[in-house]
């Protein structure tokens, strides 16, 4: 059994028991979120897509940690005219166990 949510502007293909990576979510670790965009479920041989959501979906979850991913280096230039930019940046995350698919 599987799902596909959507949350943070991402789709993330998902399973029971499983750990994922989302964007930064409000909470803090050890409580109990759920999922309501369930965009597809897929029972054995049996699956279900919504259009754009499934109505009375919903993947149930619970928040293991919070933290920031590697840095990214930005950097900028054109050529002959002594132009430079570096920027650097880490993207925040809520990684993010689940516990169970409602369908």
């Amino acid at each position: 059994m599987y799902a596909v949510i959507r949350t943070g502007g991402k789709q993330y293909k998902v399973k029971p028991g499983e750990e994922v990576r989302v964007e930064k979510l409000d909470g803090k670790v050890g409580d109990q979120i759920y999922f309501d965009d369930v965009l597809l479920v897929s029972k054995e041989d049996k699956v279900t897509v919504g259009s754009p959501v499934l109505k009375n979906a919903r993947v149930a979850a619970r928040i293991t940690r919070h933290g920031r991913g590697p840095k990214i280096v930005i950097f900028k230039y054109k050529r002959r005219k002594g132009y430079r930019k570096k920027q650097g940046h880490r993207q925040d995350f809520t990684g993010v166990k689940i516990t169970e698919i409602e369908a």
